[in-house]
């Protein structure tokens, strides 16, 4: 950080805390907000998939209702895939998004698995979990994503939400982009800190850091998705195939 970045103004804490007051208003007002956003989503309808659908997992072929794992939920995130390339050069966003996810015991309290379907070919691809120090179930939906995720784009990434009743699937929600940001507490910190993301799109005073723009931002470090330094550090190869 420069030593000349702008700060915000100095005040006493009488007016500090006025300040603070009124802005908590508004947060409460946003959590209530959403507190109705996903009352309704829990109302939206549903539709059926495909409880066949094949995968890949570390027992070979299973299917989109074995990766429940006995559970009523299943969350799935579709992560992005570039075959035959190394660590270095997968997909940051899906690295930093995936990566947070580390303890699941309390989705599994609540009846609800969480796995990776992978749009790669299983046994390069889970190398990469395993190079990332990850512990989540991992599949590869190489050969049903376009199936699974029927009117969306094949290849980019999606976190979709599916219930079981007996046999059968169902897919409850969807959500990609921004959306996926509901797995992610480095951003949910970054906006309560006083320079924020550091993106450009962002409404922040004349002056404030963008660096969380350049090369990739806090997603890349030194060309490569930050979250792998530590991985590399600790001797692990990012050679997949």
């Amino acid at each position: 950080m420069n030593p000349t970045t702008p700060m915000p103004e100095v005040v006493d804490r009488a007016a500090w805390q006025a300040e603070l007051d009124a802005l908590r208003e508004r947060e409460k007002a946003h959590t209530r907000a959403g507190d109705a956003i996903a009352a309704a989503r829990r109302r939206l309808p549903m539709v059926e998939v495909d409880a066949a659908a094949p995968l890949t997992g570390p027992d070979g072929r299973v299917t989109l209702l074995d990766a429940f794992e006995g559970r009523r939920q299943l969350i799935a995130y579709y992560m992005m895939w570039s075959a035959g390339r190394p660590a270095a050069e997968q997909c940051d966003g899906c690295t930093y998004f995936n990566g947070q996810l580390r303890e699941l015991s309390n989705l599994h309290a609540a009846g609800i698995t969480y796995a990776t379907l992978c749009q790669g070919p299983y046994e390069e691809s889970v190398r990469y979990r395993d190079f990332m120090g990850w512990e989540m179930p991992w599949y590869s939906a190489q050969d049903s994503a376009e199936t699974l995720l029927t009117g969306r784009r094949a290849g980019m990434f999606h976190l979709v939400f599916y219930l079981r009743d007996g046999d059968r699937v169902f897919e409850t929600y969807w959500t990609n982009g921004r959306g996926v940001e509901a797995m992610d507490i480095a951003y949910s910190l970054m906006d309560m800190s006083v320079y924020g993301r550091q993106e450009t799109w962002e409404d922040s005073p004349e002056g404030w850091p963008r660096e969380g723009s350049v090369d990739g931002g806090f997603f890349r470090t030194d060309g490569r998705p930050t979250a792998q330094w530590r991985r590399l550090k600790a001797g692990h190869s990012d050679t997949l195939t």
